[in-house]
């Protein structure tokens, strides 16, 4: 019979994240990769990691997550609200620490549209008086 697991989908700007979570002992893939393998800088460790340290489950549980989409900072942050929602899945106790640390809260923050007449989003070409 097949291990019971927790699922929570997790998303950031464009990126968007599955993550498993089962009762283990810590283990921590990403697309099939290690955790570190797939991020190398410390910060978005730190942030995919703050949901276990805020629910006091860090090594006690092995989490497997599959994000595509966006770039590696949005990745990270897709993956730590999975890993919240899995959590409350897991433990429904756990909603209120997971929302006072804001890991369940969607951040609404898109890269804005280019605008016609416009460079970029909102940078305008150089003005010439003749």
């Amino acid at each position: 019979m097949a291990e019971q697991y927790y699922e929570g989908v997790g998303r950031r700007k464009t990126s968007t994240a599955r993550v498993r979570i089962t009762k283990g002992t810590g283990d921590f893939t990403v697309n099939g990769k290690t955790l570190e393998e797939f991020f190398t800088r410390e910060g978005d460790v730190t942030v995919i990691m703050s949901p276990l340290e805020d629910a006091g489950s860090k090594g006690t549980v092995n989490i497997s997550a599959k994000v595509q989409g966006g770039g590696v900072t949005g990745q990270a942050g897709a993956i730590r609200m999975g890993i919240a929602r899995a959590l409350i899945k897991m433990a429904p106790d756990l909603d209120r620490e997971m929302r006072k640390g804001g890991h369940v809260t969607r951040d609404p923050r898109m890269k804005e549209r280019k605008k016609p007449g416009l460079k970029r989003a909102r940078k305008a070409p150089t003005y010439t008086k003749r």
